[in-house]
């Protein structure tokens, strides 16, 4: 048993995926922090035009979707690495690969 820890310990992909993981919790938050910035952009579109700028629409669902990728890979429900790894996601239905 402990022969078999010290084997795993000393794998180089399970370190690699540590450091991106990293990466991506870091990643992760800036990106809550974009998700407030179009929040509120949205909403005072709204207040001052009466109605949501379609290109931050558009962008939020994207924003979204990539989110989404991030939390399924640090999750280890997927070993596609986001974006920049990967195309940046152009819409919610493109949220990666749940292949291992």
């Amino acid at each position: 048993m402990n022969e078999e820890i010290k084997q795993r310990l000393q794998k180089s992909e399970t370190w690699m995926r540590g450091l991106y993981m990293l990466l991506f919790i870091f990643v992760y938050g800036l990106a809550e922090f974009l998700i407030i910035l179009v929040m509120l952009f949205q909403f005072f579109s709204i207040v001052l035009s009466g109605s949501t700028n379609a290109q931050m629409l558009k962008f939020g669902q994207n924003l979204a979707a990539y989110v989404y990728q991030i939390i399924i890979f640090l999750t280890f429900n997927s070993e596609q690495r986001p974006f920049p790894f990967s195309a940046w996601p152009s819409e919610l239905s493109d949220h990666g690969d749940n292949s291992k």
